[in-house]
């Protein structure tokens, strides 16, 4: 299929890489490389959506922090009173602490391991407070950052939410809620199989693929002009009618974006607001956030729930912290006690094993969070290329990390993080 000018996010976003070797962190800092610099910046330093340079690495390093000057979007407003400020107190020997990447025998410190992963900002708390703070590359403290998949996770929280109060009943059906999906494949799968993508759908993301059902997507979402010769859907909800089904629903974890953008179709047809709408008034003021954030958006004006959320690292800190502390945050109850329990417990660990993520030992995923079950019970929002929201409860932590590695895949990036973030957490518990 022929995909108008240029690549839309998704594509530019998550599209395979073919160079094997790449510039440093430090060698392709935004900074130093120029990006947009100058009135007007030169050709060499000019990128665009519109041909896709814009996300081909370097040049991404800058646009993860600029998602606005390329792409249109919608705002998720903050709170205009009753502002959070967190406490502060910097911990620097966390740059010492070490640990043993997956696969290697060698250690890593903490530190190396931020440049390692192309770190754009890392933010710390330990029992509510900052421990640790970074900013690096385009990413300032008042700045946003593409959140890519983690803004799964806020979709997946607010459909759980609506499912806590009843206004969704985990058993129904997509069908039951949203009508115009009655034939494809997710009309007969339930809620809950949609937000806990246990769903059976003939779609792949498989970006070395082109026939992949990931380009049509891609290309229905495309919020600039299509060419004369497209015929295919206009707009995300009118792909999502075309889905079809494969296998049994309920069975095995399959992790597909499209089930967050149709629980994000769902989410506003029973709540008349949009999901950015739904985020700012449920979640995002409530919190006492700083920054507005935004969601990109296809030429119909829909945000793109399964990928498209930009937000302030504090932000977001100020979220994984209300989750922490099982829904209460800024003075106020957010989220339901029994919602963030619900999310912590986990979900089926067998259809997790059956999936190609079945090297996350003992993992699960459930309202679009991924759950470790390791002894801690930490569990996290999860984005390509580096992005995350780890929480580990028993050592009452959470990180957030900002980054834009060369290769989207965290499978490239778990070995050097994932133990990192262990070994944080360990430090913390055995500090007090």
């Amino acid at each position: 299929m022929k995909i108008s000018i240029g690549f839309f996010i998704l594509l530019c976003m998550l599209m395979k890489l073919n160079a094997q070797q790449y510039l440093t962190a430090e060698e392709s800092d935004p900074n130093v490389m120029g990006w947009m610099k100058g009135t007007p910046p030169s050709k060499e330093r000019t990128v665009s959506a519109i041909d896709g340079s814009f996300f081909q690495f370097p040049a991404s390093r800058y646009s993860v922090c600029h998602m606005r000057q390329f792409m249109p979007t919608t705002e998720v407003k903050a709170a205009s009173s009753q502002l959070f400020e967190f406490q502060v107190e910097l911990d620097s020997a966390i740059n010492a602490v070490s640990f043993t990447p997956w696969n290697s025998t060698k250690s890593m410190t903490w530190k190396e391991s931020l440049s390692k992963n192309y770190t754009d900002g890392m933010l710390i708390t330990h029992k509510g407070k900052i421990v640790y703070e970074k900013y690096f590359g385009a990413l300032k403290p008042d700045g946003v950052h593409a959140a890519m998949s983690v803004s799964k996770t806020f979709t997946g929280t607010l459909g759980a939410l609506l499912v806590e109060e009843g206004v969704l009943n985990a058993d129904k059906t997509g069908a039951d809620y949203i009508p115009e999906l009655a034939n494809s494949a997710f009309g007969d799968a339930t809620i809950r199989e949609i937000l806990d993508m246990t769903t059976g759908l003939k779609y792949s993301e498989d970006y070395s693929d082109p026939k992949a059902e990931i380009w049509s997507f891609s290309a229905a979402g495309n919020p600039f002009p299509k060419p004369a010769s497209y015929n295919g859907p206009q707009n995300y909800y009118e792909y999502l009618v075309t889905v079809q089904k494969e296998g049994q629903h309920g069975e095995i974890f399959g992790y597909k974006t499209i089930n967050t953008d149709a629980m994000g179709w769902i989410i506003s047809r029973v709540t008349g607001k949009s999901v950015p709408e739904l985020l700012s008034e449920r979640i995002w003021k409530p919190l006492g956030t700083h920054v507005d954030g935004y969601f990109q958006v296809d030429a119909a004006g829909i945000a793109f729930a399964g990928g498209g959320f930009s937000a302030n690292l504090r932000d977001m800190g100020m979220f994984g912290e209300m989750i922490r502390n099982k829904g209460r945050f800024n003075a106020a109850q957010i989220l339901p006690e029994a919602l963030i329990e619900d999310i912590m417990k986990g979900g089926n660990q067998e259809a997790f094993r059956k999936s190609i993520y079945g090297n996350l030992e003992n993992w699960s995923y459930r309202n679009m969070w991924w759950i470790t079950h390791n002894e801690n019970g930490a569990f996290a929002a999860r984005g390509v290329y580096g992005q995350t929201i780890y929480i580990d409860p028993k050592a009452e932590m959470v990180l957030v990390r900002f980054a834009s590695h060369p290769e989207a895949k965290n499978s490239k990036i778990d070995p050097t993080s994932l133990p990192a973030y262990h070994a944080v957490a360990q430090y913390l518990m055995n500090k007090n």
